[in-house]
């Protein structure tokens, strides 16, 4: 078990990398663990709204570092870049196909439960979160804060193996998810791009790490 003093200094130290050596690749063991801290991370409802795709061709490297400012300098020298992509609404309302296979096949609820649980799920979705289908950017959002969930906990086990990483929102989304969805990465009915996220190791010492004090950012009441 890790102790209170090391799970501080792991989130101390850890900060973006701004650029990768080329010549340092991530071991498939070390890489396979990232991956499982994204799959097995928490989710509303356990419904996991989320995939992640690890680009490693190096066209398609080319293609986002074309368009996505906030990669270009990374993605053609980390060692692994991800896409995290969120699911759309037309798979995340409460009679969708996906959210009947998570209940019954996944989560393995009785289909009787399963039907009391998704008209709880509708509830949410109508009444407490204002998520419908008439507004699917709705459903898009709250998709991402599941994916962001996912991405944090990759950021931090990467900073526990010292692999460093970058996480990446400077991009036009809707002109790379096109360029995505044409390129057949994704199918673009079921998914969207939400965020990317580089990993590999830095060329350059980090600059020291600043934040607000813990007195500015938590009250106790």
């Amino acid at each position: 078990m890790i102790s209170p003093q090391n799970l501080l200094h792991i989130y101390q130290t850890r900060s973006t990398c701004k650029q990768y050596n080329p010549n340092r690749q991530i071991s498939a063991d070390d890489f396979q663990v990232i991956l499982e801290s994204a799959r097995l991370s928490p989710s509303s409802f356990g419904f996991e709204p989320w995939h992640f795709v690890v680009v490693q061709n190096p066209e398609l490297r080319q293609l986002i570092g074309q368009h996505a400012w906030g990669a270009k300098d990374k993605i053609g020298e980390c060692s692994h870049f991800v896409l995290i992509l969120a699911r759309q609404a037309n798979t995340l309302h409460a009679d969708s196909p996906y959210i009947m296979q998570m209940m019954e096949q996944v989560h393995g609820i009785a289909p009787e439960a399963a039907a009391l649980r998704r008209e709880r799920y509708r509830e949410f979705c109508e009444q407490d979160f204002a998520l419908t289908p008439e507004n699917p950017r709705s459903f898009y959002d709250w998709a991402c804060k599941q994916c962001y969930i996912a991405l944090g906990n990759m950021l931090t086990t990467a900073a526990a193996l010292n692999i460093d990483a970058t996480a990446v929102e400077g991009f036009p989304l809707e002109t790379l998810n096109r360029l995505l969805v044409e390129q057949g990465v994704f199918d673009g009915e079921v998914y969207k791009l939400a965020v990317m996220c580089a990993f590999g190791y830095r060329a350059d010492a980090p600059r020291p790490k600043t934040r607000q004090s813990a007195q500015e950012v938590i009250s106790w009441k």
